[in-house]
């Protein structure tokens, strides 16, 4: 929670506005599609340990069926990566930092009391998505009589800065790097109106109306809050399209998903918790399944906020 009653309050009204400004924001017309010549990965890319096709939660769970603290990966690949964490009531994670890229947080089950150095101490419940700076320290406590649990997404490229101050002993070494005590430049970064902190987004999006968007939108990482209604599956014919240069995953926060994956069986149902990936250059196509009707929010992840999509001729940039 906040301490200071006074900073908490601003930091609820910047919040506030900066959604209902997002909220009344006209969406701008995409561009037309242009009509090239683009390289499409041939064979497309095989699913490697230990990316899946469809990495249902509940079979995360079975792997670490006993144990109150452990870790799962989910995503490897060039670009990002993504693990399942659980962490028993009273633990906490160690400061750290990391040198060039945002991470991204969404909880899912318990409390978490978030430190994020230079900001105030909050609470995160299931579905808070959390947007930390780079190379700002935090940690995260989980609170409560439960564990907690949340999916955690970094560029590939990153590792952990542990602050001298807050380190008993030098940190062990990971392979190909030594630990060195030095002194770092470039400055901390900030949220700002496309970066928010954080976002609750069942109070705020789900029960309080505000729109569905981008939660993180930084250089080598988006992650995009997309809703909407249950429609009944589109044909096979429908390819959706498919990314040059990189991989994508979607978090299922809402409802449900369908995903349609170039070379893989018909994703039906996929719930909330699952965690879906479409391999580079293959088609994909996502949408909300369940009841007609129903809401659903899937997270969609990658690298690049403006990422080139390719679409079939025929579907004129439209699936």
């Amino acid at each position: 929670m906040i301490h200071d009653t006074g900073r908490r309050r601003r930091v609820v009204a910047c919040a506030l506005a900066a959604l209902t400004l997002t909220a009344q924001a006209p969406r701008p017309a995409p561009p037309a599609p242009v009509e090239m010549w683009v390289p499409k990965k041939t064979p497309y890319a095989a699913y490697d340990a230990p990316n899946r096709p469809w990495w249902k939660l509940a079979e995360v769970r079975a792997l670490h069926r006993g144990a109150a603290d452990w870790s799962q990966p989910i995503v490897r690949n060039r670009d990002l990566v993504a693990d399942w964490h659980q962490q028993a009531p009273g633990n906490r994670t160690a400061e750290v930092a990391y040198a060039d890229n945002r991470t991204a947080i969404i909880v899912w089950e318990g409390q978490v009391r978030v430190t994020i150095a230079g900001h105030p101490t909050f609470v995160a419940g299931k579905g808070f998505e959390i947007d930390v700076p780079l190379r700002v320290p935090f940690t995260l406590e989980t609170i409560g009589d439960r564990p907690a649990l949340w999916f955690e997404v970094h560029a590939a490229s990153d590792l952990p800065l542990y602050p001298v101050a807050g380190t008993a002993a030098r940190p062990r070494d990971v392979a190909g790097f030594r630990y060195e005590r030095r002194l770092v430049s470039g400055g901390a970064g900030t949220p700002d109106a496309t970066n928010p902190l954080y976002l609750d987004y069942y109070k705020d999006v789900v029960q309080g109306g505000a729109r569905a968007t981008a939660f993180v939108a930084a250089q080598h990482l988006f992650v995009n809050n997309i809703r909407g209604r249950a429609t009944p599956t589109p044909p096979a014919s429908n390819l959706g399209h498919f990314h040059v240069g990189y991989d994508e995953f979607w978090f299922v926060m809402e409802g449900n998903v369908d995903l349609q994956i170039e070379g893989e069986p018909l994703i039906a149902g996929a719930a909330p918790g699952d965690v879906l990936i479409a391999k580079q250059g293959r088609w994909h196509r996502a949408s909300f399944g369940g009841p007609e009707g129903q809401m659903g929010t899937r997270v969609a992840i990658n690298p690049y906020p403006l990422g080139l999509h390719g679409y079939s001729v025929r579907s004129g940039g439209r699936q």
